[in-house]
């Protein structure tokens, strides 16, 4: 049958689920990375064993006018989210009210990043942050509501890759009335998106999208979606993950699913079918086949929501553990001033402090984009994941009983409703999504080795030829015979470097010790390539390692950055000498177990037990329990095209 015009014939709308090698899906990553540096970065050069100060110090700062624009926004936002926003009401209901939605749109929080000739307020990165910290504190979830839709949402994507026409379009639109999401995730396909299995089969001036999204953060009640598709190359069409930007009441959507989570209860997550569903061309976001590359351009920014978030809990957490351990006594005295209790109270307000810390910097770096911060803002999603769970933890852990204990049944008996158990739900899942921690540094491993990969990576590529390997020795001899011999001695041998940041509290004798730390791991990552060469990437413990000592490296450079520059300007220097010292000495314990674990290790011993286990070995062990879960149920569910068999939960927000 000859398809007519609004028709795609069954054999484009539904092909074969794309199968892949895992060769093949490592050079579909590859190929949506930037390639070239073209700007310094501060992280990249600290991989290397090379710390660069000077592009952090002194602390970059928003211009005045930015500073303005943002002090009376967050001063708007706060009389807002003070007045209007019922956080327990929010997570008793697991949904944000229209008329809190009304309002943020009325204030102009969907348009903070969009420039003002669109409608937007055109905050930059370190105020909109900062309006994410204040509104997630009082519920992560309007937090999410308004990050999704700005970070990774129609209006980042458009502002970095879109057409005058399409800025024109959308853009007044997502400032002040449209809500939209990000759709990339697919039942079956999560951080290999070589598997994509929706397709945008072109069709005169239209593509025709066919396929499933899953996890669509804003889906249920958004009016625009970015569509991450897969074209089918063909004549006149290159092919490949392309970008679309999609009206949710096109004809052929549905909205089949509101998912509920542990936390973040309020989100409006779904899952959204698209079965012949008729997209413009025009609405297409750059060529065919740049799909990842905007995807993964507009994440190097957009993650550094994910940190804002993070702030917001720890400040919290350290104002809860303050209060709580003051008033609540054991053994004669107030619980702070047990040692085991007290140890906690630092690593909270020391670590918060360097969230902080990472946080403003690298969005004020974004801001000033003078600096390459693809490494920065990975980094800084990892640092503030990890570590504000543990803070979370932390807190529930001071708390006793009634950190275990829900804020409800707290308020029902009598005692201050805190939410400490709610706040460990919604943490957690920041270890997971806009990039798993096991992604995260899989991804910043390769981007911190790229220097190497450039010079002597054909020498263990097994399809490049002996030319190109002799070709790429002669290079690395180059490059190695310069780089090498400067990982022997630094300015952190010098007992006198960095000394303006001796005030007080001497913050100097840790800068030079990330000196000697960086060049250190550089030394380490070298030997490691060395090592196992074309295996290297399989070592994906070891990577971790190096990467967390990397993190650790820069959010003490951020900390000591931040308080010298608290100093200078007359903000409570001397307590931040104190917090940034304290924070330092924390960090160097862990970097140094980090090293440790680069070479004694149970990684062998680990991947020998994971054989056992998934050969059934041990399934002996598992006996002696019932398990709730559906019986017979599938572990994915099936995802292929057609038409919707659910009824349409998508509930727009007019």
């Amino acid at each position: 049958m000859i398809p007519i015009r609004g028709e795609v014939s069954l054999l484009s709308a539904a092909p074969p689920k794309p199968t892949v090698t895992e060769r093949e899906a490592r050079q579909v990553a590859e190929a949506a990375r930037q390639q070239e540096w073209r700007k310094p970065s501060f992280a990249k050069e600290l991989f290397l064993g090379r710390f660069r100060l000077d592009l952090i110090h002194p602390h970059p700062m928003p211009t005045d006018e930015a500073a303005q624009r943002g002090e009376e926004f967050l001063a708007k936002l706060r009389d807002f989210v003070e007045t209007k926003v019922d956080g327990a009401l929010i997570e008793r209901e697991s949904r944000i009210p229209d008329d809190v939605i009304d309002g943020l749109k009325e204030l102009g929080a969907f348009g903070m990043k969009i420039d003002t000739r669109y409608g937007g307020l055109g905050l930059g990165q370190v105020y909109y942050n900062k309006a994410l910290t204040l509104v997630g504190s009082a519920s992560p979830a309007i937090g999410v509501l308004l990050s999704a839709h700005q970070s990774i949402g129609v209006p980042q994507p458009l502002k970095l890759f879109g057409s005058p026409e399409q800025k024109e379009r959308f853009l007044p639109r997502c400032a002040r009335t449209d809500i939209s999401a990000f759709l990339l995730t697919e039942p079956d396909v999560g951080s290999d998106p070589a598997r994509l299995a929706t397709t945008a089969v072109p069709d005169g001036d239209d593509y025709v999208l066919d396929g499933v999204k899953l996890w669509t953060t804003n889906g249920v009640v958004a009016d625009l979606l970015v569509v991450m598709a897969r074209v089918p190359k063909s004549e006149g069409h290159k092919g490949g993950i392309t970008a679309f930007v999609v009206e949710t009441n096109s004809p052929g959507i549905t909205v089949e699913n509101r998912n509920a989570f542990m936390g973040l209860r309020g989100i409006e997550n779904g899952v959204t079918r698209f079965h012949q569903v008729r997209v413009p061309a025009s609405h297409r976001i750059g060529p065919e086949g740049a799909g990842l590359k905007i995807a993964l351009t507009t994440l190097n920014t957009g993650r550094l929501s994910l940190p804002a978030s993070c702030v917001a809990a720890g400040k919290w957490c350290l104002k809860i553990a303050r209060e709580w351990s003051a008033a609540r006594e054991q053994w004669g005295k107030p619980i702070a001033h047990h040692e085991a209790v007290g140890s906690k109270i630092s690593f909270i307000a020391a670590t918060t402090f360097a969230l902080e810390a990472v946080t403003d910097l690298a969005s004020q770096m974004a801001d000033e984009d003078r600096n390459d911060i693809r490494i920065e803002g990975a980094l800084a999603k990892l640092f503030a994941s990890e570590m504000g769970w543990l803070i979370a933890d932390e807190l529930v852990q001071i708390r006793g009983g009634r950190g275990f204990e829900t804020a409800d049944s707290l308020r029902a008996r009598g005692e201050r409703g805190v939410p400490a158990e709610q706040v460990l739900r919604d943490l957690r899942i920041n270890r997971i999504f806009e990039g798993s921690t096991e992604i995260m540094h899989l991804l910043i491993a390769r981007e911190a080795v790229d220097a190497h990969l450039s010079v002597a990576g054909d020498l263990i590529d097994p399809d490049k030829s002996l030319q190109d390997k002799a070709k790429a020795g002669a290079n690395a001899g180059v490059f190695y015979a310069k780089w090498l011999p400067k990982l022997v001695a630094g300015q952190g041998q010098l007992p006198y470097t960095f000394s303006e940041f001796k005030q007080g509290v001497d913050l100097s004798g840790h800068l030079r010790y990330v000196e000697r730390t960086a060049r250190k791991l550089a030394r380490s990552t070298f030997y490691g390539m060395s090592r196992w060469q074309g295996r290297m990437e399989s070592k994906q413990g070891f990577l971790g390692r190096i990467v967390d000592i990397g993190a650790e490296l820069f959010a003490m450079s951020a900390a000591c950055v931040r308080a010298e520059h608290l100093r200078a300007r007359g903000e409570h220097g001397r307590e931040a000498y104190q917090l940034a010292d304290a924070f330092c000495r924390q960090s160097r314990l862990r970097v140094e177990e980090l090293f440790g674990r680069l070479w004694s290790n149970t990684d062998d011993l680990d991947r020998k037990v994971v054989k056992g286990v998934m050969s059934g070995t041990y399934e002996w062990l598992e006996q002696g329990i019932v398990d709730p879960s559906d019986d017979g149920g599938v572990w994915i569910a099936d995802a292929t095209p057609g038409p919707s068999t659910h009824d349409n939960v998508h509930r727009p927000i007019r």
